[in-house]
């Protein structure tokens, strides 16, 4: 077990798990960046091949889930494919035009915005926003179990 290595490994765990909210901060894959500086330090001895294989494919997990979690707020509140092509836009724009903030009003007013242009009543597109943000809570959430797990297993594997 090598202490400096877990020190810097647990720095980018704590970015990692902070990128769950920081959309500035790639959260999952940090985490793998940080296992990756301990199998350095570790001369690979505890981490494999198939450890490795297995993290990427839960950092794959977060990365859909990142991405659907908003589109299934969506539809869930009954939001037309306008709405989730404006959520989604928006929040492109909203990160690019507002930092982090953007990553949770541009999804907001993206399918607000797509309603409309659908010529959907104004309660229907509020509901498609709404829907929006609770879809980035429900994956936040999800997302944060994920990578909890990914450390936990780091953790096993090593001690």
């Amino acid at each position: 077990m090598s202490v400096p290595g877990i020190i810097l490994a647990s720095i980018f765990f704590i970015a990692g798990m902070a990128g769950t909210i920081l959309p500035v901060l790639p959260g999952a894959p940090l985490l793998v960046i940080g296992m990756l500086i301990y199998g350095f330090f570790d001369h690979f001895v505890h981490l494999t091949w198939q450890f490795f294989l297995g993290q990427t494919i839960l950092m794959l997990f977060v990365f859909g889930v990142d991405y659907l979690a908003g589109v299934l707020g969506v539809v869930k509140t009954g939001g037309s494919k306008y709405a989730v092509w404006g959520s989604l836009i928006g929040a492109l724009i909203g990160l690019l035009a507002l930092g982090p903030p953007g990553i949770i009003l541009g999804p907001f007013l993206g399918a607000v915005g797509g309603e409309l242009m659908a010529r959907k009543p104004l309660d229907q597109a509020v509901k498609a926003g709404l829907g929006t943000l609770l879809g980035f809570l429900g994956g936040a959430v999800l997302k944060l179990i994920l990578q909890s797990l990914m450390i936990l297993w780091f953790f096993n594997v090593i001690l």
